[in-house]
């Protein structure tokens, strides 16, 4: 079995997507699509921006989301068994596998990134890494710190563990997993807390959005964030992809449960290489190619 993967914000690159831009017309097309969609040109942004043009919330995201989308319209060797994205990823996997058109599953990016945006500026936060230590001890240190938001936020490989909420809270949790033994941690160059339950009031906006947008039959099912369980239900994902907001990535949970369902190959379409490089430290047998 092949799964296709997708990966979420910070893969972002000046240039992004410009060769398939010019080497095959779906790409021209669809390109051109997102600019009349997104009501200016993000495909000149992606191809001529700087980072820090890239960095704009508008941006990122939407670009990300459409630089993956398009490598696999001009990539793909065949279709999925099973598709799953990592974070933003997730909405390139669900317009993959057609439980999302491409136009709703663009709009609802963009919607996405504002409000995760507008959520950042109510209150200072942000994310953390810890390499190298137990999962299960971050999990403690951060459920006993009361006073301030911090929770896992993303379980990227067996011994990466991100960790999300307020600034104080952070600085809490890593003068405790210090005390602890942790060795390696280091601050995220990132806007907000994402994953965490400061992003409610995103979360509380995008609703209404996605309530708007059609899910359809998918083609395969697609392994959630939110669950790291496979689903085919439109209504079961249409309620995980909400969730995923405020819940963590259950990434490395997600890639053990699709080896466990018989993905003996995955396949990771759009800018960098990251998921690939999880993948790899989450089980070295399984073939990880990148497009």
């Amino acid at each position: 079995m092949r799964a296709y993967v997708f990966p979420g914000q910070g893969a972002q690159f000046s240039g992004m997507g410009m060769d398939l831009y010019e080497q095959y017309p779906i790409a021209k097309e669809l390109f051109a699509e997102a600019d009349r969609l997104m009501g200016f040109s993000l495909s000149d942004i992606m191809f001529h921006g700087s980072d820090e043009d890239l960095k704009q919330t508008k941006v990122t995201q939407p670009a990300v989301f459409l630089h993956s989308y398009v490598a696999y319209r001009c990539l793909a060797d065949g279709e999925p068994d099973m598709v799953a994205g990592h974070s933003l990823g997730e909405f390139t996997a669900l317009a993959v596998n057609g439980s999302l058109s491409f136009e709703d599953a663009l709009m609802l990016v963009s919607k996405r990134a504002q409000a995760m945006q507008k959520a950042c500026e109510r209150q200072e936060s942000g994310m953390a890494v810890v390499l190298k230590f137990e999962d299960a001890i971050t999990e403690r240190v951060c459920a006993e710190i009361q006073d301030e938001v911090v929770v896992p936020a993303n379980y990227n490989s067996p011994q990466q563990l991100v960790i999300s909420g307020s600034l104080k809270g952070l600085e809490l949790a890593m003068d405790r997993l210090r005390e602890a033994g942790a060795k390696r941690m280091m601050l995220l160059n990132v806007g907000g807390a994402f994953h965490s339950p400061l992003m409610q009031p995103a979360q509380d906006e995008l609703a209404e959005a996605i309530s708007q947008c059609e899910f359809h039959q998918p083609s395969c099912q697609v392994c959630q964030n939110a669950t790291a369980l496979p689903s085919s239900d439109p209504d079961v994902i249409r309620r995980n992809l909400l969730a995923q907001l405020t819940s963590p990535v259950l990434w490395t949970q997600s890639v053990r449960k699709m080896i466990a369902d018989g993905v003996t190959e995955f396949v990771e379409f759009g800018p960098g290489s990251t998921l690939q490089g999880l993948i790899k430290r989450i089980d070295p047998e399984v073939s990880v190619l990148g497009k």
